[in-house]
């Protein structure tokens, strides 16, 4: 997959590699408007497809030199190439391993930003204390308790970045064992040990099938002046355990507050790599800019995760030939196989991706929106393959499993070590996320302006202004070290993060 950046930046549409038999429009375009060697047809919306030449039906429609469909109707040369005209098929693929492996050399400098060292060796980016729940009966005790410590409680403990409480809707009415229990489990515990988190208390009901005492006896986890538990019935009710809670944290905050920033090395960094209200440019400018700055945290040793397993479909073909061996390849596959079998049980498709906000983008299939959301992990090899909120323990570019709901996906790769999120986003996205802080990066400049409380980096100056992937790369990874030092984003600055807390809930609700 390659990009052909436009030679001049007021023409009319992007190609994106030479093999494509469509480009891309760069504003709205009038009917009989001249793009390459034919006109269009009809009135094409700006990140909406061209065809450049005839493609009868059943015929391939390829962009970034990749399949996005095939024709569902003939189309002529200068029409409109969208959701009309475009049948999706489930990918059928012949997979190649470890052909495409391009390590990415090692930094000649280690870069350092100012995290804290946790006792454990870890290294946060925030300094948290957080309130975790077991089940939803318990989420209004949580709520509660955090909402107690207001700017000016925590006024004296101004090396604490506040008091979070992590709710959910699940931990019962559900079966003790199997793919959502487990799946709650490891969350539960990546938030309970998260090196953003300078203190936890553990919140629930007490009858749950999703019982605390078997997390802390499956994780070994015990309890200390910085990790407390209690549940509602036993200390007899929500006022008093709102009351108890206030007081265990109470108690935590001096200690949270002893813990101050040191240098760290880059390769301390995990970083969750997201999309979200995606649009035609975010494969063309954020996501590879983005892609180039995981490039760069590989050559820190840092750790950059790719996740949203259904919105690679079409692409993972690209990330086998990046692994770094067949079992690596063969774990992402069988990944797709499940969430086929997954859609099909459920009497959906992988298709039922993009979602319309991403079709008036111009985004028309999965395989489409899959290419340009594969372009966020770079080019380096790919070195493990999770599971939902499983901990990542290897260095480099990886990728976990995660639904394509962002909070959903989100809370996986949180769960799973990561301690900052990068989220591209072309449509716009109020999203933000805690502990671990989300940059924001708008994949075109209008958006960008229209939303600039919302957005960090304007990407979309790729195509505005010229701008080389690889600068816009560089900026995207200098404001990780400066976001992991302390800076704010501006989803921290609007207060985001209290309730994109979204466990997946894998499963039946019994």
């Amino acid at each position: 997959m390659s990009a052909l950046k436009p030679k001049n930046l007021k023409m009319d549409f992007v190609r994106l590699d030479r093999a494509d038999n469509v480009i891309t429009a760069t504003r709205v375009l009038e009917m009989g408007t001249p793009v390459e060697a034919v006109r269009v047809t009809s009135v094409i919306p700006s990140g909406h497809k061209v065809a450049t030449m005839a493609i009868a039906k059943g015929s391939p429609v390829r962009k970034y030199a990749q399949l996005v469909g095939y024709a569902a109707t003939d189309i002529a040369a200068g029409d409109h190439v969208h959701t009309h005209n475009i049948a999706f098929r489930n990918t059928e693929t012949e997979y190649e391993f470890s052909t495409d492996l391009r390590p990415v050399a090692p930094a000649t400098t280690q870069d350092i930003f100012m995290g804290y060292r946790r006792d454990n060796g870890r290294v946060g980016t925030r300094n948290y204390i957080a309130i975790v729940t077991s089940v939803n009966c318990s989420a209004t005790a949580a709520r509660m308790i955090a909402d107690h410590f207001t700017p000016d409680r925590l006024a004296a403990y101004p090396n604490v970045d506040g008091v979070a409480a992590f709710v959910h809707g699940t931990g019962c009415g559900m079966a003790g064992s199997g793919d959502g229990f487990e799946a709650l489990q490891r969350v539960m515990w990546g938030y309970a040990k998260h090196p953003n988190h300078a203190g936890v208390l553990m919140v629930g009901l007490g009858c749950e099938m999703n019982q605390i005492d078997w997390l802390l006896d499956a994780y070994g986890l015990k309890q200390s002046p910085t990790f407390q538990t209690m549940n509602i019935q036993n200390v007899a009710g929500l006022r008093r355990t709102v009351e108890l809670g206030i007081k265990k944290i109470v108690k935590m905050l001096p200690i949270a507050n002893q813990a101050t920033r040191t240098e760290c090395p880059a390769s301390e960094l995990m970083v969750a790599l997201q999309c979200g209200g995606s649009d035609a440019w975010s494969g063309v400018t954020a996501n590879p800019a983005l892609g180039f700055a995981c490039d760069l945290l590989t050559a820190q040793g840092a750790t950059g995760v790719l996740a949203e397993t259904p919105e690679i479909y079409g692409a993972e073909h690209l990330l086998t030939r990046r692994a770094v061996d067949r079992a690596t390849g063969d774990k992402l596959i069988s990944l797709i196989r499940w969430w086929e079998d997954y859609t099909a049980r459920n009497n959906g498709t992988m298709d039922n991706n993009p979602s319309p906000g991403n079709k008036q983008g111009g985004l028309t299939t999965i395989l489409e929106k899959s290419l340009g959301a594969a372009a966020k992990g770079g080019t380096s090899p790919l070195t493990g393959v999770y599971k939902y909120a499983e901990p990542v323990t290897t260095r480099g570019f990886t990728f976990m499993d995660t639904p394509g709901y962002d909070p959903a996906s989100v809370t996986g790769q949180i769960a799973g070590g990561c301690n900052l999120v990068c989220f591209t986003t072309g449509r716009g996205s109020a999203f933000g996320s805690k502990p671990s802080p989300t940059v924001k990066i708008a994949t075109n400049t209008e958006m960008a302006l229209r939303m600039n409380e919302d957005m960090d980096i304007d990407a979309g100056e790729i195509l505005s202004k010229g701008v080389s992937i690889e600068q816009k790369g560089r900026e995207i990874y200098d404001m990780f070290l400066r976001v992991a030092s302390g800076e704010k984003t501006k989803s921290e600055a609007q207060g985001l993060g209290d309730h994109e807390f979204v466990p997946w809930q894998i499963g039946a609700v019994m």
